[in-house]
Protein backbone atom coordinates (compact mmCIF):
# COMPACT_ATOMS: atom_id res chain seq x y z
CA UNK A 1 0.00 0.00 0.00
CA UNK A 2 1.42 3.55 -0.57
CA UNK A 3 1.64 5.43 2.63
CA UNK A 4 -0.41 8.50 3.42
CA UNK A 5 2.14 9.95 5.31
CA UNK A 6 1.15 12.47 8.49
CA UNK A 7 2.21 15.84 7.01
CA UNK A 8 0.21 14.86 3.88
CA UNK A 9 -2.66 14.38 5.84
CA UNK A 10 -2.45 17.22 7.88
CA UNK A 11 -2.34 19.40 5.23
CA UNK A 12 -5.35 18.27 3.63
CA UNK A 13 -7.21 18.20 7.00
CA UNK A 14 -6.45 21.03 8.49
CA UNK A 15 -3.56 20.79 11.36
CA UNK A 16 -6.02 22.73 13.63
CA UNK A 17 -8.20 19.61 13.31
CA UNK A 18 -6.20 16.72 14.26
CA UNK A 19 -3.87 16.69 17.19
CA UNK A 20 -0.08 15.57 16.30
CA UNK A 21 0.72 12.08 16.58
CA UNK A 22 -2.94 11.00 17.39
CA UNK A 23 -5.93 10.67 16.00
CA UNK A 24 -6.63 9.51 12.62
CA UNK A 25 -3.45 10.96 10.95
CA UNK A 26 -0.85 9.07 13.96
CA UNK A 27 -3.24 6.07 12.73
CA UNK A 28 -2.49 6.34 9.11
CA UNK A 29 1.44 7.71 9.72
CA UNK A 30 2.12 4.66 12.10
CA UNK A 31 0.53 2.32 9.75
CA UNK A 32 -1.08 0.59 12.98
CA UNK A 33 -5.33 0.09 13.19
CA UNK A 34 -6.61 1.53 15.80
CA UNK A 35 -7.76 -0.97 18.98
CA UNK A 36 -11.68 -0.35 18.22
CA UNK A 37 -11.50 -1.31 14.39
CA UNK A 38 -9.89 -4.43 14.89
CA UNK A 39 -12.01 -7.36 13.43
CA UNK A 40 -14.63 -4.55 12.80
CA UNK A 41 -17.03 -5.10 9.35
CA UNK A 42 -18.20 -2.03 7.62
CA UNK A 43 -21.43 -2.32 5.29
CA UNK A 44 -21.58 0.29 2.43
CA UNK A 45 -24.66 -0.51 0.04
CA UNK A 46 -23.76 1.31 -3.22
CA UNK A 47 -25.29 1.81 -6.49
CA UNK A 48 -24.06 -0.46 -9.69
CA UNK A 49 -21.38 2.03 -10.76
CA UNK A 50 -21.94 2.78 -14.93
CA UNK A 51 -18.06 2.17 -14.89
CA UNK A 52 -17.09 -1.19 -13.92
CA UNK A 53 -13.81 -0.80 -13.51
CA UNK A 54 -14.58 1.70 -10.20
CA UNK A 55 -16.69 -0.65 -8.43
CA UNK A 56 -13.90 -3.18 -9.19
CA UNK A 57 -11.12 -0.83 -7.55
CA UNK A 58 -13.39 -0.45 -4.43
CA UNK A 59 -13.83 -3.98 -4.13
CA UNK A 60 -10.09 -5.00 -4.87
CA UNK A 61 -7.92 -2.50 -4.20
CA UNK A 62 -9.07 0.24 -2.39
CA UNK A 63 -10.99 -2.64 0.01
CA UNK A 64 -7.29 -3.74 1.14
CA UNK A 65 -5.72 -0.71 1.68
CA UNK A 66 -8.78 -0.11 3.54
CA UNK A 67 -7.69 -3.15 5.97
CA UNK A 68 -4.09 -2.32 6.32
CA UNK A 69 -5.15 1.49 7.08
CA UNK A 70 -7.47 1.23 9.37
CA UNK A 71 -7.97 -2.24 10.39
CA UNK A 72 -11.59 -2.24 8.78
CA UNK A 73 -13.14 -5.14 6.45
CA UNK A 74 -15.10 -3.07 4.32
CA UNK A 75 -17.83 -5.05 2.70
CA UNK A 76 -19.54 -3.47 -0.38
CA UNK A 77 -23.05 -4.34 -2.01
CA UNK A 78 -24.10 -2.83 -4.83
CA UNK A 79 -27.26 -3.11 -6.78
CA UNK A 80 -28.81 -0.94 -9.35
CA UNK A 81 -30.06 2.18 -8.31
CA UNK A 82 -33.23 1.96 -9.00
CA UNK A 83 -33.54 0.29 -6.10
CA UNK A 84 -31.70 1.85 -3.71
CA UNK A 85 -34.08 4.16 -1.88
CA UNK A 86 -36.34 1.62 -1.02
CA UNK A 87 -33.24 -0.24 0.30
CA UNK A 88 -32.41 3.24 2.42
CA UNK A 89 -36.14 3.11 3.45
CA UNK A 90 -36.92 -0.06 4.71
CA UNK A 91 -33.46 0.13 6.63
CA UNK A 92 -34.25 2.98 8.15
CA UNK A 93 -37.49 2.03 9.05
CA UNK A 94 -36.64 -1.13 10.60
CA UNK A 95 -33.37 0.58 12.20
CA UNK A 96 -30.79 -2.19 11.13
CA UNK A 97 -29.26 -2.59 7.92
CA UNK A 98 -25.93 -1.20 6.15
CA UNK A 99 -23.47 1.37 7.64
CA UNK A 100 -23.32 3.17 5.31
CA UNK A 101 -25.43 3.72 2.47
CA UNK A 102 -25.27 5.53 -0.60
CA UNK A 103 -27.71 8.06 -1.48
CA UNK A 104 -28.70 10.11 -4.89
CA UNK A 105 -30.22 13.26 -5.47
CA UNK A 106 -31.04 14.96 -2.07
CA UNK A 107 -32.82 12.02 -0.57
CA UNK A 108 -30.79 12.03 2.63
CA UNK A 109 -33.06 15.09 3.89
CA UNK A 110 -35.73 12.60 3.89
CA UNK A 111 -34.11 10.85 6.94
CA UNK A 112 -32.22 13.61 8.25
CA UNK A 113 -33.27 12.75 11.97
CA UNK A 114 -32.24 9.30 11.94
CA UNK A 115 -28.72 9.87 10.19
CA UNK A 116 -25.44 10.60 12.01
CA UNK A 117 -23.79 14.48 11.61
CA UNK A 118 -21.18 14.14 9.87
CA UNK A 119 -20.42 17.71 9.98
CA UNK A 120 -16.54 17.64 11.13
CA UNK A 121 -15.97 15.02 8.02
CA UNK A 122 -17.79 17.55 5.95
CA UNK A 123 -16.42 20.63 7.38
CA UNK A 124 -12.74 18.97 7.00
CA UNK A 125 -12.66 18.27 3.65
CA UNK A 126 -14.50 20.91 2.11
CA UNK A 127 -11.77 23.44 3.83
CA UNK A 128 -8.90 21.17 2.66
CA UNK A 129 -10.27 21.13 -1.00
CA UNK A 130 -10.87 24.48 -1.87
CA UNK A 131 -14.43 24.13 -0.76
CA UNK A 132 -18.03 22.37 -2.42
CA UNK A 133 -19.50 22.99 -5.13
CA UNK A 134 -22.98 24.64 -4.17
CA UNK A 135 -24.94 21.38 -5.01
CA UNK A 136 -23.12 19.06 -2.91
CA UNK A 137 -23.99 21.80 -0.08
CA UNK A 138 -27.63 21.89 -0.81
CA UNK A 139 -28.35 18.03 -0.77
CA UNK A 140 -26.02 17.28 2.20
CA UNK A 141 -26.62 20.21 4.70
CA UNK A 142 -29.86 20.92 6.41
CA UNK A 143 -29.27 24.47 7.52
CA UNK A 144 -27.55 23.27 11.02
CA UNK A 145 -25.21 20.36 9.97
CA UNK A 146 -24.29 17.88 7.69
CA UNK A 147 -26.71 15.20 7.49
CA UNK A 148 -24.55 13.38 4.84
CA UNK A 149 -21.48 12.96 3.55
CA UNK A 150 -21.04 14.64 -0.36
CA UNK A 151 -19.67 11.82 -2.55
CA UNK A 152 -19.43 13.16 -5.86
CA UNK A 153 -21.80 15.08 -8.73
CA UNK A 154 -22.64 13.21 -12.13
CA UNK A 155 -22.23 15.48 -14.68
CA UNK A 156 -25.08 15.75 -17.06
CA UNK A 157 -24.94 16.84 -20.69
CA UNK A 158 -26.20 15.58 -23.73
CA UNK A 159 -24.22 12.49 -26.24
CA UNK A 160 -24.76 12.87 -29.28
CA UNK A 161 -23.96 11.34 -32.28
CA UNK A 162 -21.34 13.43 -34.26
CA UNK A 163 -21.97 11.95 -37.68
CA UNK A 164 -25.88 12.56 -37.97
CA UNK A 165 -25.97 15.98 -36.84
CA UNK A 166 -23.13 16.85 -39.44
CA UNK A 167 -25.92 15.36 -42.19
CA UNK A 168 -28.27 18.23 -40.84
CA UNK A 169 -25.67 20.77 -40.92
CA UNK A 170 -24.90 20.51 -37.14
CA UNK A 171 -21.40 20.64 -36.05
CA UNK A 172 -19.71 20.26 -32.29
CA UNK A 173 -19.04 23.92 -32.14
CA UNK A 174 -22.39 24.85 -33.22
CA UNK A 175 -24.56 22.88 -31.73
CA UNK A 176 -28.54 24.01 -31.35
CA UNK A 177 -28.12 26.81 -29.24
CA UNK A 178 -32.30 26.99 -28.38
CA UNK A 179 -35.24 24.95 -27.50
CA UNK A 180 -36.36 26.14 -30.69
CA UNK A 181 -33.62 25.21 -32.48
CA UNK A 182 -33.18 21.93 -31.32
CA UNK A 183 -36.40 20.95 -32.34
CA UNK A 184 -36.32 21.91 -35.55
CA UNK A 185 -32.93 19.35 -36.05
CA UNK A 186 -35.40 17.01 -34.28
CA UNK A 187 -37.63 17.10 -36.18
CA UNK A 188 -35.30 16.54 -39.16
CA UNK A 189 -33.14 13.33 -37.38
CA UNK A 190 -36.55 11.37 -36.66
CA UNK A 191 -37.46 12.04 -40.21
CA UNK A 192 -34.25 10.06 -41.10
CA UNK A 193 -34.62 7.86 -38.41
CA UNK A 194 -32.91 8.94 -35.68
CA UNK A 195 -34.94 10.46 -33.03
CA UNK A 196 -33.92 11.67 -29.94
CA UNK A 197 -34.00 9.95 -26.97
CA UNK A 198 -34.94 10.77 -23.66
CA UNK A 199 -37.32 8.89 -20.51
CA UNK A 200 -40.55 10.05 -19.39
CA UNK A 201 -40.37 6.90 -16.46
CA UNK A 202 -39.66 6.71 -13.45
CA UNK A 203 -35.68 6.81 -13.72
CA UNK A 204 -33.65 8.32 -10.62
CA UNK A 205 -31.24 9.95 -12.56
CA UNK A 206 -31.93 10.77 -15.82
CA UNK A 207 -35.30 11.56 -15.54
CA UNK A 208 -34.72 14.74 -13.29
CA UNK A 209 -31.70 15.34 -15.14
CA UNK A 210 -33.54 16.36 -18.16
CA UNK A 211 -36.91 17.93 -17.01
CA UNK A 212 -35.80 20.06 -13.90
CA UNK A 213 -33.94 22.10 -16.30
CA UNK A 214 -35.89 21.74 -19.25
CA UNK A 215 -39.21 23.33 -16.42
CA UNK A 216 -36.66 26.14 -15.34
CA UNK A 217 -35.23 27.31 -18.69
CA UNK A 218 -39.36 28.36 -19.30
CA UNK A 219 -39.25 30.33 -15.85
CA UNK A 220 -41.25 27.71 -13.94
CA UNK A 221 -40.21 26.48 -10.53
CA UNK A 222 -41.50 24.19 -8.04
CA UNK A 223 -41.79 26.55 -4.81
CA UNK A 224 -40.63 30.65 -4.16
CA UNK A 225 -37.81 30.96 -2.33
CA UNK A 226 -39.73 31.13 0.80
CA UNK A 227 -39.26 27.24 0.50
CA UNK A 228 -43.31 27.13 1.30
CA UNK A 229 -44.78 28.76 -1.13
CA UNK A 230 -45.89 26.49 -4.19
CA UNK A 231 -45.45 28.48 -7.51
CA UNK A 232 -45.84 25.44 -10.20
CA UNK A 233 -48.83 26.75 -11.60
CA UNK A 234 -47.74 28.88 -13.95
CA UNK A 235 -47.53 30.58 -17.70
CA UNK A 236 -44.26 29.30 -17.97
CA UNK A 237 -45.15 26.32 -16.55
CA UNK A 238 -48.25 25.88 -18.97
CA UNK A 239 -45.92 26.97 -21.86
CA UNK A 240 -43.46 24.15 -21.39
CA UNK A 241 -45.73 21.54 -21.03
CA UNK A 242 -47.70 22.19 -24.08
CA UNK A 243 -43.84 22.75 -25.86
CA UNK A 244 -43.05 19.03 -24.57
CA UNK A 245 -46.28 17.68 -26.09
CA UNK A 246 -45.27 18.84 -29.34
CA UNK A 247 -41.48 18.35 -29.02
CA UNK A 248 -42.16 14.34 -27.81
CA UNK A 249 -43.78 13.80 -30.74
CA UNK A 250 -41.87 15.40 -33.49
CA UNK A 251 -38.93 14.32 -31.96
CA UNK A 252 -38.54 11.99 -29.95
CA UNK A 253 -38.49 7.43 -29.85
CA UNK A 254 -41.51 6.67 -27.71
CA UNK A 255 -39.81 3.98 -26.39
CA UNK A 256 -39.26 6.57 -23.91
CA UNK A 257 -42.02 6.29 -22.12
CA UNK A 258 -40.56 3.24 -20.21
CA UNK A 259 -36.78 3.78 -19.91
CA UNK A 260 -35.28 3.08 -16.57
CA UNK A 261 -31.56 4.74 -16.66
CA UNK A 262 -30.14 2.45 -18.49
CA UNK A 263 -32.43 2.81 -21.16
CA UNK A 264 -31.31 5.70 -23.37
CA UNK A 265 -28.03 3.91 -23.07
CA UNK A 266 -28.70 0.97 -24.46
CA UNK A 267 -30.47 2.98 -26.92
CA UNK A 268 -27.64 4.90 -28.07
CA UNK A 269 -25.25 2.44 -28.13
CA UNK A 270 -28.04 0.66 -30.27
CA UNK A 271 -27.53 3.42 -32.70
CA UNK A 272 -31.20 3.92 -32.66
CA UNK A 273 -31.24 7.88 -31.02
CA UNK A 274 -29.09 10.81 -31.96
CA UNK A 275 -29.26 12.54 -28.79
CA UNK A 276 -29.89 11.92 -24.73
CA UNK A 277 -29.25 13.96 -21.82
CA UNK A 278 -27.03 11.99 -19.46
CA UNK A 279 -24.03 11.15 -18.00
CA UNK A 280 -20.79 10.15 -20.13
CA UNK A 281 -21.19 6.43 -19.32
CA UNK A 282 -22.37 6.02 -23.01
CA UNK A 283 -18.83 7.69 -24.64
CA UNK A 284 -16.99 5.69 -21.79
CA UNK A 285 -18.51 2.50 -22.64
CA UNK A 286 -18.26 2.89 -26.19
CA UNK A 287 -14.36 3.44 -25.61
CA UNK A 288 -13.75 0.56 -23.26
CA UNK A 289 -15.73 -2.04 -25.79
CA UNK A 290 -14.47 -0.15 -28.95
CA UNK A 291 -14.79 -3.11 -31.04
CA UNK A 292 -18.42 -4.29 -29.84
CA UNK A 293 -19.60 -0.82 -30.03
CA UNK A 294 -19.58 0.30 -34.12
CA UNK A 295 -21.65 2.64 -35.80
CA UNK A 296 -23.88 1.55 -38.90
CA UNK A 297 -21.11 1.72 -40.92
CA UNK A 298 -18.78 -0.38 -38.90
CA UNK A 299 -16.32 2.74 -37.43
CA UNK A 300 -15.99 2.30 -33.79
CA UNK A 301 -18.86 4.45 -32.22
CA UNK A 302 -16.69 6.49 -29.59
CA UNK A 303 -15.31 8.28 -32.81
CA UNK A 304 -18.86 9.28 -33.17
CA UNK A 305 -19.83 11.30 -30.03
CA UNK A 306 -19.99 14.86 -29.16
CA UNK A 307 -21.10 16.28 -25.84
CA UNK A 308 -23.20 19.72 -25.23
CA UNK A 309 -24.68 21.58 -22.81
CA UNK A 310 -29.01 21.62 -22.71
CA UNK A 311 -30.46 24.35 -24.93
CA UNK A 312 -31.80 27.49 -23.82
CA UNK A 313 -35.39 28.43 -23.24
CA UNK A 314 -37.40 31.71 -22.63
CA UNK A 315 -35.71 32.41 -19.28
CA UNK A 316 -32.78 31.45 -20.33
CA UNK A 317 -30.09 28.16 -20.15
CA UNK A 318 -29.82 25.89 -16.81
CA UNK A 319 -28.51 22.39 -15.92
CA UNK A 320 -29.06 19.63 -13.08
CA UNK A 321 -26.13 17.79 -12.53
CA UNK A 322 -26.87 14.34 -10.41
CA UNK A 323 -25.17 14.65 -6.83
CA UNK A 324 -24.66 11.49 -4.56
CA UNK A 325 -23.62 10.97 -0.86
CA UNK A 326 -23.50 8.82 1.90
CA UNK A 327 -25.06 8.26 4.69
CA UNK A 328 -24.38 7.02 8.37
CA UNK A 329 -27.71 6.22 10.11
CA UNK A 330 -28.10 6.16 13.70
CA UNK A 331 -29.17 2.62 14.27
CA UNK A 332 -25.47 1.63 12.87
CA UNK A 333 -23.14 0.09 15.74
CA UNK A 334 -19.80 1.17 13.97
CA UNK A 335 -20.66 4.87 13.60
CA UNK A 336 -16.58 5.77 14.59
CA UNK A 337 -15.35 3.10 12.01
CA UNK A 338 -17.93 4.67 9.31
CA UNK A 339 -16.93 8.22 10.09
CA UNK A 340 -13.03 7.16 10.06
CA UNK A 341 -13.79 5.53 6.74
CA UNK A 342 -15.03 8.08 4.98
CA UNK A 343 -12.53 10.45 6.30
CA UNK A 344 -9.60 8.22 4.58
CA UNK A 345 -11.78 7.26 1.85
CA UNK A 346 -12.13 11.67 0.66
CA UNK A 347 -8.11 11.68 1.72
CA UNK A 348 -6.50 13.08 -1.67
CA UNK A 349 -4.85 9.78 -2.43
CA UNK A 350 -7.73 7.47 -1.99
CA UNK A 351 -10.43 9.07 -3.22
CA UNK A 352 -8.10 10.26 -6.18
CA UNK A 353 -7.54 6.46 -7.15
CA UNK A 354 -11.44 5.98 -7.47
CA UNK A 355 -11.90 9.59 -9.04
CA UNK A 356 -8.95 8.43 -11.34
CA UNK A 357 -11.11 5.34 -12.43
CA UNK A 358 -14.13 7.10 -13.27
CA UNK A 359 -12.21 8.75 -16.25
CA UNK A 360 -14.58 11.78 -15.92
CA UNK A 361 -17.93 10.34 -15.40
CA UNK A 362 -17.57 12.06 -11.82
CA UNK A 363 -17.02 15.96 -11.35
CA UNK A 364 -16.04 15.48 -7.64
CA UNK A 365 -17.89 17.46 -4.89
CA UNK A 366 -15.29 19.72 -4.16
CA UNK A 367 -13.14 22.48 -6.51
CA UNK A 368 -9.85 20.93 -6.08
CA UNK A 369 -10.97 18.08 -8.97
CA UNK A 370 -11.34 20.22 -11.29
CA UNK A 371 -7.39 20.73 -11.83
CA UNK A 372 -6.82 16.80 -11.37
CA UNK A 373 -4.93 15.36 -14.87
CA UNK A 374 -7.80 12.92 -15.57
CA UNK A 375 -9.23 15.85 -17.86
CA UNK A 376 -6.38 16.16 -19.93
CA UNK A 377 -6.11 12.78 -20.99
CA UNK A 378 -9.22 12.71 -23.42
CA UNK A 379 -10.82 15.88 -24.75
CA UNK A 380 -14.11 14.28 -25.73
CA UNK A 381 -14.70 14.66 -21.76
CA UNK A 382 -13.38 17.81 -21.58
CA UNK A 383 -16.74 19.49 -21.63
CA UNK A 384 -17.21 18.02 -18.45
CA UNK A 385 -14.92 19.78 -16.28
CA UNK A 386 -16.51 22.27 -15.10
CA UNK A 387 -19.95 20.92 -15.47
CA UNK A 388 -20.49 21.24 -11.39
CA UNK A 389 -20.16 24.84 -11.80
CA UNK A 390 -23.54 25.29 -12.91
CA UNK A 391 -27.02 24.38 -12.40
CA UNK A 392 -29.76 24.43 -9.69
CA UNK A 393 -31.27 21.60 -7.83
CA UNK A 394 -34.62 19.93 -7.06
CA UNK A 395 -36.39 22.28 -4.93
CA UNK A 396 -35.05 25.48 -7.15
CA UNK A 397 -36.13 28.34 -6.20
CA UNK A 398 -36.56 27.36 -2.71
CA UNK A 399 -34.48 25.45 -0.47
CA UNK A 400 -33.71 21.29 -1.80
CA UNK A 401 -35.03 20.31 1.97
CA UNK A 402 -37.27 17.56 2.83
CA UNK A 403 -40.26 18.77 0.80
CA UNK A 404 -38.14 18.87 -2.23
CA UNK A 405 -36.49 15.41 -1.49
CA UNK A 406 -40.17 14.33 -1.37
CA UNK A 407 -41.47 15.71 -4.22
CA UNK A 408 -38.43 14.18 -6.31
CA UNK A 409 -38.85 11.00 -5.05
CA UNK A 410 -42.76 10.96 -6.44
CA UNK A 411 -41.41 12.09 -9.86
CA UNK A 412 -43.97 14.65 -9.35
CA UNK A 413 -42.20 16.98 -12.26
CA UNK A 414 -41.58 14.29 -14.59
CA UNK A 415 -45.33 12.93 -14.42
CA UNK A 416 -46.15 16.01 -15.01
CA UNK A 417 -44.66 15.93 -18.32
CA UNK A 418 -45.70 12.80 -18.88
CA UNK A 419 -49.42 12.73 -18.68
CA UNK A 420 -49.60 15.63 -20.80
CA UNK A 421 -47.56 13.38 -23.62
CA UNK A 422 -49.91 10.77 -22.87
CA UNK A 423 -53.19 12.86 -23.82
CA UNK A 424 -53.82 14.96 -20.68
CA UNK A 425 -54.77 19.01 -21.48
CA UNK A 426 -51.54 20.85 -20.25
CA UNK A 427 -53.13 23.16 -18.48
CA UNK A 428 -55.12 19.82 -16.39
CA UNK A 429 -51.21 18.10 -15.80
CA UNK A 430 -49.88 21.51 -14.32
CA UNK A 431 -52.96 21.82 -12.20
CA UNK A 432 -52.37 18.33 -10.74
CA UNK A 433 -48.41 19.02 -10.23
CA UNK A 434 -48.98 21.74 -8.64
CA UNK A 435 -51.72 20.46 -6.17
CA UNK A 436 -49.23 17.16 -5.75
CA UNK A 437 -47.07 19.73 -4.11
CA UNK A 438 -49.14 21.63 -1.97
CA UNK A 439 -49.81 18.14 -0.17
CA UNK A 440 -46.06 18.35 0.66
CA UNK A 441 -45.21 21.88 0.93
CA UNK A 442 -48.20 22.56 3.36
Amino acid sequence: MRRIHRRKLLKLSGASTLAAGSGLAGILASGQAPAFAQGTTLQWLKFVDFVPVSDQLLKGKIKDECKKALGIDLSIETINGDGIQARISAAIQSRSGPDIMMAASNWGQLYAENLVDVSDIAEEVGKAQGGYFQTSRDIAYDGKRWIAMPFTILGVLFANRTSWFADVGVTPGKFPGTWDDYRAIGKQMKSKNHPYGQTLAHAFGDGPAFWYPYLWSWGGKEVEADGKTVALNSKGTVESVKFAVAFWKECFDDGGMSWDDAGNNRAFLANTISSTSNGASIYLLAKAKADTYLTESGKPLKDDIFHAPLPKGPAGQFSYHVPFSNLVPTYGKNQKAAKDFLRWFHTKDIYGEWFTSQQGFSTGTTRMWEDDPVWKVDPIMAPFRTAAESGHFAGYAGPAGRAAAEAISKFIIVDMYTKAVQGMPAEEAVKWAHAELVKIYA
